[in-house]
């Protein structure tokens, strides 16, 4: 089943199955080195009725009651389902879950950026998609969607991926010109002893896109710019006149993987929805990644379940 089908279909909901976790790490430094720890949360799709709010819950509680607990929580994208398509009364009744989870369930600290399925709009067209960022953004209590800050001895950098598709459907995965430039500045200012990591809602480089449907037909494979970004030829050019860009990770496919590029590991990490309430997507578990950062710039990324 591929998303398309699996989106048309939730009212019919499978049960889980048991499959075992995913774990993608690098070599990181021997103990006592303490590691800024991030978990990373994505693609929650928020909605009524299907358990949503209870199964997001169970996820914030098993991140907070690990051994060694996250400094920080960072979700990148899709917190509601589908403020596109349906009303805004719809979406109103989403975010209100959404908040009341993290009001009642999550006491670290989190930073959020926006996914496609956050962003409310009355029509497709440039204007309406940067009002309905506007809403989300305020949903999400964030001031800005891509910005800049230090985290430890790591620099983040969490980018908007969500541009409106000028040639056909309502978005696409790109920067647009004025955070393109804002993107080079900053890189350019961060000191270059400070390793950083970047998140994106869509990938910048994924290899698991290749089989999220049927993308082979004709003797040649279709990836959409809504699946990964259209302009990942471009900030493949830029990070490499940077080599502490060291960690990117997205969400948005529902589906674990890891490319290592260019000194770069850019890592999509599964989502805590799964299959949209549904159990797993393909192989992979619902589920949120741990991420350690090091001082000397290594670092760990590792996908965990949390249904067990």
């Amino acid at each position: 089943m591929n998303r398309r089908t699996l989106l048309q279909s939730l009212g019919l909901m499978a049960g889980t199955v048991n499959l075992p976790a995913f774990s993608s790490q690098a070599k990181a430094p021997n103990p006592p080195v303490k590691p800024f720890r991030i978990a990373h949360i994505t693609d929650v799709h928020m909605m009524p009725l299907i358990g949503a709010a209870k199964g997001f819950s169970k996820c914030l509680h098993h991140i907070q009651n690990l051994e060694h607990k996250p400094d920080l929580v960072i979700n990148s994208g899709d917190a509601i389902m589908d403020a596109h398509r349906g009303g805004r009364t719809v979406a109103e009744k989403q975010w209100k879950l959404w908040n009341d989870v993290i009001k009642n369930d999550l006491s670290t600290p989190i930073i959020q950026c926006l996914g496609n399925h956050d962003i409310w709009c009355k029509s497709e067209n440039p204007a309406s998609i940067l009002d309905g960022k506007k809403w989300a953004l305020d949903e999400l209590k964030e001031d800005k969607s891509y910005f800049s800050k230090d985290l430890g001895n790591w620099h983040i950098i969490s980018l908007d991926s969500i541009s409106p598709n000028h040639e056909g459907q309502w978005y696409t995965g790109k920067l647009d010109e004025a955070q393109m430039d804002w993107l080079e500045n900053e890189l350019k200012s961060i000191p270059t002893f400070k390793p950083v990591m970047i998140v994106s809602h869509i990938p910048i480089l994924s290899a698991c896109i290749f089989f999220d449907g049927k993308r082979f037909e004709k003797n040649q494979w279709n990836i959409p710019g809504r699946w990964m970004h259209e302009d990942a030829l471009e900030l493949k050019d830029l990070f490499i006149k940077y080599p502490n860009v060291k960690l990117a990770i997205s969400g948005h496919i529902h589906l674990l993987d890891r490319v290592e590029y260019n000194g770069i590991s850019y890592c999509c990490n599964g989502a805590v929805s799964g299959a949209w309430w549904a159990g797993n997507y393909q192989e992979t578990q619902p589920g949120y990644a741990i991420i350690d950062l090091y001082p000397d710039g290594t670092f760990t990324n590792t996908y965990t379940t949390y249904n067990a």
